[in-house]
């Protein structure tokens, strides 16, 4: 009777132990996750930029730069989470990682940080709020085949292609050496402010820095954001950036402000930035206005939009840029789409860019 009464008491332990490990198990897991995620994007077409040749090809990231990403959450209780994030862009039609020769693996975003109800702070490798209100505000949001905007702000001022124009932003649409803080949502209205480092000994004065409001209500949608740089890769490189004959710069200041009003028939975008680029001797600046609107047609979407920049000083150019696109969901996850877009730089021959693709998520 003792043997039985025993035994009973064993069993009944070991079924508890177990219960309560594998409640253990569960609360560990629901209070941490981690996702896989990502896009492919590859397009079929020509190109050829302002004072080049035409080049037929397949490529990628026709409507958006293929990548793939790692993030993940932990629960610390009171309203605290813990926070990272791996993602890096590759080329699937050669099986290459990053954007362009020499990116590096994880160059999209690479950082850990803390959530709380106070606001989120990161540090890493972090996109840049200039990047989020440019691609944010146009119609073809971050395409850097198709997209006037994108084209005017980052292709340009020293990027690839080598255009022969002083016209562009310093710097990439990621900040290495990173500290980012970012408020919680109050009705809509959001901020963030950015600082980057150039981590060498003896150039403390090496810094990049940006400061970013965006505002959502109902249809309508705001953003205002200006960053400053002195700096591009590695501290004092600036001073021997030469673009075009034009010398090599000693720091750059950039505003921007973008609307966007959602009628459900037609969407209208706008923005406006204004460049500030000083030299050791003298300096020019840039002004750059784009509009566009998005209209849904069946089942996809409509999108067109203008762009134009005009140096003040400097090589005293003009650059004007259109584009037309159809984008057609066939699932929740992917798309087929289809445009083209003409671009003119002064004293060059224009730039056309046409094609078709396919994008999808995962």
């Amino acid at each position: 009777m003792k043997t039985s009464i025993s035994s009973a008491l064993k069993t009944t332990l070991k079924v508890t132990a177990c219960a309560a490990l594998l409640a253990s198990a569960s609360s560990a897991f629901a209070q941490s996750s981690v996702q896989l995620y990502g896009q492919v994007d590859e397009w079929v077409g020509a190109q050829k930029f302002p004072g080049g040749k035409t080049a037929v090809q397949v490529s990628g990231g026709g409507m958006s730069t293929s990548y793939w990403g790692l993030k993940g959450a932990e629960d610390l209780g009171n309203g605290y989470k813990a926070i990272f994030t791996l993602e890096g862009f590759f080329r699937a039609q050669n099986g290459q990682y990053g954007r362009f020769q020499g990116d590096t693996m994880f160059s999209r975003n690479a950082y850990v940080g803390i959530e709380s109800p106070y606001g989120t702070v990161t540090a890493g490798r972090l996109t840049t709020p200039l990047f989020v209100s440019t691609i944010l505000f146009n119609p073809f949001i971050d395409s850097y085949v198709f997209s006037p905007m994108v084209t005017h702000v980052y292709l340009g001022l020293g990027t690839f292609p080598t255009y022969s124009t002083d016209q562009g932003v310093t710097g990439d649409s990621g900040w290495n050496n990173a500290v980012s803080y970012s408020s919680p949502n109050f009705n809509g209205l959001s901020a963030t402010a950015m600082y980057a480092l150039g981590n060498t000994a003896g150039q403390n004065s090496a810094k990049k820095w940006s400061g970013q409001v965006l505002y959502f209500h109902g249809p309508f949608a705001a953003t205002a954001v200006y960053q400053y740089v002195n700096f591009n890769n590695v501290p004092a490189d600036l001073g021997s950036f030469n673009t075009s004959g034009v010398p090599g710069l000693k720091s750059q200041s950039v505003a921007q402000a973008g609307v966007s009003y959602d009628m459900k028939f037609v969407k209208f975008f706008g923005q406006y930035m204004y460049t500030y680029n000083q030299q050791t001797i003298s300096s020019w600046h840039v002004n750059t206005a784009q509009g566009g609107v998005s209209v849904p047609a069946g089942p996809g979407t409509v999108m067109a939009s203008y762009a134009y920049s005009r140096d003040g000083g400097g090589l005293d150019q003009t650059r004007q840029t259109a584009a037309v696109g159809y984008d057609y969901p066939l699932s929740k996850r992917t798309d087929i789409y289809a445009a083209y877009m003409y671009d003119k730089i002064t004293s060059q021959s224009s730039g056309n860019t046409y094609g078709v693709g396919l994008r999808a998520k995962f």
